[in-house]
């Protein structure tokens, strides 16, 4: 007998199993571009298995950007994917949609505009680029003021709570504006409109109040603030206005809370910027930002280009981008009109009663939300003495849930919060799951020794005092320090070691 062995061909077009390709056992260089290309299904699975160790965008608790849409919607998004929403003159539909959009959301904010006025906005690639042109347009109206009456512009500034998001302090700082921020206190983590009116002075260009906090979804007091003004600048002369900075809470006060005076009701909100990605229930991407009149958006900082066909205006920070964020926001405003926004928000109200009644049942948390807001809960430990804040996040990925832990601005930054953001597809049953896993975490906790070392100031033989104190509120005698990370290591792994002692049975699984 004549035995044979065939060769294997080198090639990998004889391989059919995707995982033994060499495509998908080598690393890939992460600084250098490849040689080579490599098939398009590896690719793909390459990057598709690696994308794997993200977390669930629906469990990611810490996001106020919208994570889901209708197949429908999915569909209009994928169809205009390749359109540049910049070309006005090859796309006017999508211009056409983005100017319904801006009309729609003016009216919405109860813009003084006659039934078939255009409204002065535009589309952004979210709220902190709408920020940023707001801004702008304050500061040049400002400084155009400032020069006709001979005195200087060069040291604007903007007054606002401690708690504004980031953006407010990038563009302070980029486009030189002095940030001055109303503290924050025990109890109270919006911007006081009392203190904020304190700190106005001629060169304020503006005072932005925020609807809907980030720390805490609470909305600041547009119309005291606007009151207040009114009555300093007729004291004063000046004519210092506000912006509504209604990124998150701007598509839910409208809807829940429609006596609610936070809009251009007020005479002396000039501009409001809010999220369409947020509670405008559009993904990630498109902001808006609108005027009260063309007044106040100061011509010199329009842009007028021919280069893509025909005159075109333009007022943006970035010049390309997609459309399928503008044709998606148009979508939703149709599709669900004045009562599906209103349902959905009402939904989301709701969910954030279930999970805050269900925390409040632990008797272990503190509840710093109000219910008056944006749908979202933030709460505290009770008890921090052994543990924080950050072990209950932390404990509660190995879940899946994605709960931020963070600590407050100035002056509460003694205060540590957790934050669970209600979005449209947060549902009753994930509120009641999410309940019953932070009382599966705080059991766990309690089994584990504490991460800190108490020690009673000047009695160094008090631990069992110094925790009492901590219970009881007294944290002024009692100084927490936490323990080296070996200990912390190794205590752990020793409690564990007990904990699995403890329950084990008999017998072969």
């Amino acid at each position: 007998m004549v035995l044979s062995r065939a060769q294997s061909e080198s090639s990998d077009s004889s391989v059919h199993s995707t995982f033994a390709s060499r495509y998908v056992r080598t690393s890939l260089p992460r600084f250098r571009m490849l040689d080579e290309s490599i098939p398009k299904e590896a690719a793909y699975q390459i990057i598709n298995d690696e994308l794997m160790l993200d977390g669930n965008p629906r469990l990611n608790l810490a996001s106020f950007v919208t994570t889901w849409m209708e197949p429908e919607c999915d569909k209009l998004i994928m169809a205009s994917i390749n359109k540049n929403y910049v070309d006005m003159d090859e796309y006017p539909v999508t211009t056409e949609l983005q100017n319904r959009c801006v009309n729609i959301i003016a009216h919405l904010f109860n813009a003084p505009l006659a039934d078939s006025e255009a409204a002065i906005g535009v589309g952004t690639v979210g709220s902190s680029e709408a920020i940023m042109l707001a801004g702008l347009a304050f500061k040049r109206r400002w400084q155009n003021k400032m020069r006709a009456q001979g005195k200087p512009c060069d040291k604007p500034n903007i007054v606002t709570g401690a708690n504004v998001q980031v953006c407010w302090e990038k563009f302070a700082r980029y486009f030189e504006v002095e940030l001055k921020e109303v503290k924050l206190r025990d109890g109270y983590y919006v911007m006081d409109p009392e203190k904020a009116v304190e700190l106005v002075d001629e060169n304020t260009i503006c005072v932005a109040a925020i609807l809907g906090s980030t720390l805490n979804g609470e909305f600041e007091d547009v119309k005291l603030l606007n009151d207040l003004l009114i009555k300093k600048n007729k004291e004063t002369g000046w004519d210092t206005p506000i912006h509504v900075d209604a990124a998150s809470g701007g598509f839910i006060a409208p809807f829940l809370y429609p006596e609610l005076e936070w809009d251009f009701r007020l005479p002396l909100v000039k501009s409001i910027n809010v999220s369409g990605h947020k509670y405008g229930l559009v993904y990630a991407g498109i902001g808006w930002v609108i005027w009260r009149s063309k007044e106040d958006l100061p011509e010199e900082l329009i842009f007028h280009i021919n280069y893509l066909g025909a005159d075109q205006p333009t007022f943006t920070l970035n010049f390309s981008k997609g459309s399928s964020q503008v044709i998606a926001q148009y979508y939703q405003l149709i599709r669900l009109g004045f009562e599906g926004y209103r349902n959905i928000m009402e939904n989301c109200q709701e969910n954030a009663t279930v999970l805050k009644t269900g925390l409040e049942s632990t008797g272990r948390f503190t509840i710093v939300s109000k219910d008056r807001g944006v749908p979202l809960v933030a709460f505290s430990l009770k008890d921090r003495s052994r543990h924080d804040e950050f072990e209950v996040s932390d404990y509660l990925r190995r879940f899946g849930w994605i709960v931020p832990a963070y600590t407050m601005p100035p002056d509460a930054q003694h205060v540590t919060v957790l934050r669970v953001v209600i979005r449209e597809d947060f549902s009753r049953t994930l509120a009641e799951r999410l309940v019953f896993d932070i009382q599966k975490v705080l059991q766990e906790l309690d089994a584990l020794p504490s991460k800190f070392l108490v020690v009673a100031a000047g009695d160094n033989g008090a631990a069992e005092k110094a925790v009492k104190a901590v219970k009881a509120g007294d944290s002024d005698s009692v100084i927490l320090v936490k323990k080296a990370e070996v200990e912390t290591q190794r205590k752990v792994a020793e409690a564990w070691r007990k904990f699995v002692i403890a329950h084990k049975t008999n017998g072969v699984c």
